[in-house]
């Protein structure tokens, strides 16, 4: 029987983590009353008692609780940003190579990938390694996300009564071309320019798309469309949930994938330009189904189960 608790389990990623968990005979959850959930002996105590750690938690909260586990062999599996480029963290993110699968499996501090970064990275990185793009090559990324991406507040604010009218379309943000998976998309592909990031949410609940157009002249060796197919096939083959995706009827639609764990990447265009798109639930890949496939790897289970 494997102890786990979530620090921070009322928001939407501990939410989930905790219905997925609560089904399963070989975890017990550490639960703490209302009274002792910001005590700080009382969280250090359930820190150190679990054998597994979620951090569901703002950035300096994840910080602060990583400083209160006090046993070596607690495995800490952090959904904030606060560390996913930190020395000494495995980013969980195991499909990418065996090199990460390995550190998921081995590590006993895993940082969980952003949601909008998985699609990124995966659509990137097989792209970096086969040497078809260089390290400072001018990515442009474009992205759509249902709402539940915004945290309790933004949804809040997307299911309120009388809401402005604004809610009602896609909504463009991060205008200053800053974001806070923008570190991690740039570390984990090893790229030398940072790319221009369009992140829109939307006014449906949860589902997201992330796409990325190449320009084939820009490339350091000709591709054509079909053997980006086989890029990603054969990056991914054995994978069980990243995956070289189709969409007949010339649309892609951003939900389809919701309530699971899976991602696929899509490959559109023609032979000058290229639009490649990860598809995934943000709340599944993108955030806790992720979390409880790197636990089940760093426990050495199988790494579907709950999934």
């Amino acid at each position: 029987m494997f102890k786990v608790f979530i620090d921070g389990s009322a928001g939407t990623t501990g939410l989930r983590i905790r219905g997925m968990l609560e089904k399963r005979e070989d975890v017990q959850l550490i639960a703490l009353p209302e009274a002792q959930r910001k005590d700080p002996a009382a969280r250090k105590d359930a820190l150190s008692r679990a054998d597994v750690v979620f951090l569901c938690l703002p950035d300096d909260a994840a910080r602060e609780a990583v400083a209160l586990v006090e046993n070596p062999d607690t495995i800490v599996i952090d959904a904030s940003t606060a560390h996913r480029t930190s020395p000494g963290w495995a980013y969980g993110f195991p499909e990418l190579s065996e090199q990460h699968r390995a550190a998921v499996a081995h590590g006993r501090r895993i940082a969980n990938p952003g949601c909008y970064a998985s699609g990124f990275i995966a659509i990137v990185y097989p792209l970096v390694k086969a040497g078809i793009v260089s390290s400072d090559y001018p990515f442009v990324c474009h992205a759509v996300s249902g709402y539940s991406g915004a945290g309790k507040k933004g949804i809040a604010e997307y299911e309120a009564e009388g809401r402005s009218a604004s809610y009602d379309t896609p909504r463009l943000y991060a205008l200053s071309l800053q974001h806070k998976h923008l570190p991690e998309m740039k570390a984990v592909c090893g790229l030398t320019r940072t790319p221009v990031f369009n992140p829109y949410v939307c006014d449906y609940y949860c589902g997201m798309t992330v796409s990325v157009p190449l320009f084939a002249d820009l490339l350091n060796k000709p591709v054509s469309l079909a053997q980006l197919e086989e890029l990603y096939r054969s990056h991914y083959a054995g994978q069980r949930f990243v995956r070289l995706g189709m969409e007949p009827g010339g649309f892609v639609s951003a939900n389809v994938l919701n309530g699971t764990n899976e991602l696929e990447i899509l490959v559109n265009g023609n032979e000058e330009r290229f639009l490649l798109t990860a598809r995934l639930d943000n709340l599944g890949k993108g955030a806790s189904g992720a979390a409880i496939q790197n636990m089940n790897i760093a426990l050495g289970l199988d790494e579907g189960v709950s999934l």
